[in-house]
């Protein structure tokens, strides 16, 4: 029998494919489609199956570039049947979203918009802006992606003023709350002062926020408010009344004149080239513009089809109070009726999807075309510059074609002491920071005083790729975790750290590596004792110079960060046994870390809570020599 991974793709065998078109029923339902790895590649939805699954396997002249190559890799066709289009509309959706199947991803998630983020499946939640969204959790909410990350941090900020939220990812102290505490800021997270279910209660007023429904807020608590007075605690109804002022601020942003500004819409248009659609979805709640999401497509799709999916996925991810009752489309969806019935369904109320024509509403829907259609020009210009870079650095390096993913590293350290490495990532020129990474050097021999950034480097070097060498099927070339150019930040010496490395774990073959040096900006390429022959004002050199300057930035700022947690870390913590109960013990005994250094065993036996145990453990800490 033919396993999966032998199996032949279903073009290449017409026999076989036929009595699998044949087996699929003329029914509504979700088709999958897998490769001779058994993976699932793609998921589709149709109220005839077998006309669709059918129509891939016809003609090829009419269809993407996309799709065409997703054909030529099908091996197998599963399907499953629905009862209604709408079933099979949602069960869809949930499929794509649990496999993420590679020719699905019509939405890019290029890390260029911030999301919001509540983690629910914390006991305390954190609140936080994020531009990487993990879908780990199911519990966690993530609102977004919002295209003004200034408003948006402003927004959060003032929330944080409003309501009293934990202000710190860890506690401040182990044993007592901080100055956030004390001024209200805080409810007291850290040492448990208030509940879990009372905590959510405060997170969900923030939620409401985001969620654009900040007037029914501002109602609840106008209510909370005039019952605290109606029982005289008037220090609690002062409160809500600072609350309710802070959150009327907020709603004081341009007002978009619609006839009846009582209903909830979102309006969604988009603008496309060749390559990228850029979507703009407009959140406008009583007449007032409460958010503005953006979104990044690949553009092959028809616009409608663009749009549906959008849509799809973001009320997906939607809690049924942020679906608004009207929906107002650039063009007009394929499946524009079953997802307004699945909407209607899950609002409890009726939910319209309409591409208006004429009037207002027209009107408004121009305005979203019209800023994405500038985020377009803007994207364009970028891209432009981008591709003049990219192409003179390829004839700079002598590449077979333009490097798509680039690398920089850099080391930083002071005089040995906190040496850290960065790794920073370049796609299409532009810095992809969710690839960013951070390395500390383990290296025993690098010391405070003693420093190598060759070693360094090849240690880094070698932590990156090894993964290749213990798995060998690790594949190389196609693969977008592999580099198509690595820059080291420096001259020859550690340029040949790097090779070196890189021949022993017999990888230099299949890799492009470069240095460039800070005083002349001069290329080294390997084994090449002279710079190349270019102008520091190059297009591809000032490409490496800022990948360079960014690599550069992240490793500093991750050593001023090593170093400062070591600074404000007490020397006392590093004393196995000695807890922070205890260390406040010795410290109001002795008075100083110096002064606990020179006292013997029994002086510090004579402090409270300190046995003679402990105090060997102390005195051997600060005397290891004796």
């Amino acid at each position: 029998m033919t396993t999966s991974s032998q199996a032949l793709p279903l073009v290449k065998t017409p026999e076989k494919l036929e009595n699998r078109l044949t087996e699929i029923p003329a029914e509504p339902g979700v088709y999958l489609m897998r490769d001779s790895s058994d993976r699932i590649i793609y998921i589709g939805k149709s109220r005839k199956l077998r006309s669709r699954v059918r129509s891939y396997f016809r003609d090829s002249t009419n269809k993407t570039e996309r799709i065409n190559t997703m054909v030529k890799l099908v091996t197998e066709i599963e399907f499953i049947v629905t009862d209604t289009e709408a079933e099979a509309l949602a069960l869809e959706a949930n499929l794509i979203k649990q496999h993420q199947p590679y020719f699905n991803v019509l939405l890019k998630d290029d890390k260029k918009y911030p999301y919001l983020c509540i983690t629910w499946s914390e006991q305390y939640p954190r609140i936080f802006i994020t531009r990487k969204r993990q879908l780990g959790k199911a519990k966690d909410k993530y609102f977004g992606p919002y295209t003004d990350s200034g408003l948006l941090r402003e927004i959060f900020h003032l929330c944080k003023r409003i309501f009293p939220l934990r202000q710190r990812l860890k506690p401040l102290f182990k044993d007592r709350t901080c100055l956030n505490y004390d001024i209200g800021r805080c409810p007291g997270v850290c040492q448990q002062l208030i509940s879990p279910p009372e905590y959510h209660q405060i997170v969900q007023k923030v939620a409401m926020v985001f969620q654009g429904r900040t007037q029914e807020l501002i109602d609840i608590l106008t209510t909370q408010m005039e019952t605290a007075a109606e029982e005289l605690n008037f220090e609690t109804a002062a409160k809500i009344r600072d609350q309710i002022t802070g959150l009327k601020s907020l709603t004081a942003q341009q007002k978009v004149s619609l006839p009846d500004d009582t209903i909830s819409r979102d309006a969604i248009a988009l603008a496309a080239d060749d390559q990228h659609a850029y979507i703009q979805l407009f959140q406008i709640r009583a007449g007032q513009l409460v958010g503005r999401l953006a979104f990044v497509a690949n553009s092959e799709a028809e616009p409608g089809a663009i749009l549906q999916r959008v849509l799809e996925e973001h009320y997906q991810t939607a809690e049924n109070v942020e679906i608004p009752s009207e929906i107002l489309v650039q063009h007009e969806l394929l499946d524009g009726e079953i997802l307004g019935d699945i909407l209607t369904e899950r609002k409890g109320r009726k939910v319209t999807i309409i591409a208006p024509q004429r009037q207002t509403k027209a009107e408004l829907i121009e305005m979203v075309e019209k800023n994405a259609q500038y985020e377009l020009q803007r994207m364009q210009k970028l891209g432009d510059s981008n591709q003049k870079s990219l192409a003179d650095l390829t004839e700079i390096l002598n590449l077979s074609e333009l490097p798509k993913r680039i690398e920089g590293y850099d080391i930083s350290h002071i005089q040995g002491s906190n040496a850290v490495a960065s790794q920073v990532v370049f796609i299409d020129g532009l810095p992809a920071k969710q690839y960013y990474r951070h390395y500390k050097i383990k290296n025993p021999n690098i010391t405070i005083g003693h420093s190598d950034d060759f070693a360094s480097l090849a240690e880094v070097i070698q932590r990156r790729f090894r993964k290749y060498i213990e798995d060998p099927k690790l594949t190389r070339f196609g693969n977008s975790d592999w580099p198509d150019l690595i820059m080291i930040d420096g001259g020859k010496g550690q340029l040949s750290a790097v090779v070196s490395i890189l021949e022993e774990m017999n990888l230099l073959a299949d890799l492009q590596v470069v240095s460039l040096a800070k005083k002349r900006e001069e290329i080294f390429l390997p084994r090449e004792s002279k710079p190349l022959e270019t102008n520091s004002e190059q297009p591809g050199v000032q490409l490496l110079r800022r990948l360079r300057d960014e690599a550069h930035r992240f490793a500093v700022s991750f050593h001023r960060q090593q170093r400062s947690d070591k600074l404000k870390r007490s020397r006392l913590d590093e004393i196995p046994g000695l807890g922070h109960h205890r260390q406040k013990l010795l410290l109001a005994h002795f008075r100083s870390v110096d002064y606990i250094r020179q006292a013997t065993t029994k002086q510090l036996a004579e402090v409270p809570g300190i046995g003679t145990q402990l105090a060997q453990e102390i005195y051997n800490y600060f005397h290891p020599d004796q």
